[in-house]
């Protein structure tokens, strides 16, 4: 099947075919995967890619998902849907409009106060999962309205960590 892919913020064209019951072929831009996969839990599977192993850990927000793998996060959703819609994605790069975390973790600080002004970018929470740490910015201007964890909370993908309230 051939999709196109919102990757944060950029639309690549993405062919996949079935190779068995848990694995399957890509072509994703100009890279070919041969992907594996195995579920250890509702939020984190196990893949073989290309021959080496990696844990990715997904999320669902808006009408995408957020994976987080190896420290690094990617928005990813359906490009034509997103179209037809006409909806405004949610998701890493910019417009996510929520601070929460991409995986389970545990928050390490937190970089900020009630009544903060904010700039686009700036970091406010730092999370920990698996040894790894994870800063999480401000996803716009604004003035940080609660802080709804305090370090050393267990948090879930989709758990508000900070109010703020956009700039006009």
């Amino acid at each position: 099947m051939e999709y196109r892919l919102k990757i944060n913020e950029e639309i690549l064209s993405a062919e996949v075919e079935s190779s068995g019951r848990d694995g399957f072929r890509a072509r994703i831009g100009d890279r070919e995967y041969d992907v594996e996969t195995g579920v250890v839990s509702e939020h984190q599977i196990h893949l073989n890619v290309n021959g080496r192993r990696v844990n990715a850990y997904v999320c669902e927000q808006g009408n995408g998902k957020i994976i987080f793998i190896k420290g690094r996060t990617w928005f990813i959703s359906d490009a034509d849907l997103a179209e037809q819609a006409g909806i405004r994605k949610k998701g890493p790069g910019g417009r996510l409009q929520e601070v929460t975390p991409p995986m389970p973790a545990i928050v390490t600080s937190v970089a900020v106060t009630e009544g903060n002004v904010v700039q686009k970018g700036q970091a406010v929470v730092i999370v920990s999962a698996m040894k790894m740490e994870t800063t999480l910015f401000a996803p716009f201007d604004g003035t940080i309205k609660k802080v709804n964890v305090g370090e050393g909370d267990k948090v879930m993908p989709g758990d508000i960590l900070v109010d703020i309230e956009k700039a006009e």
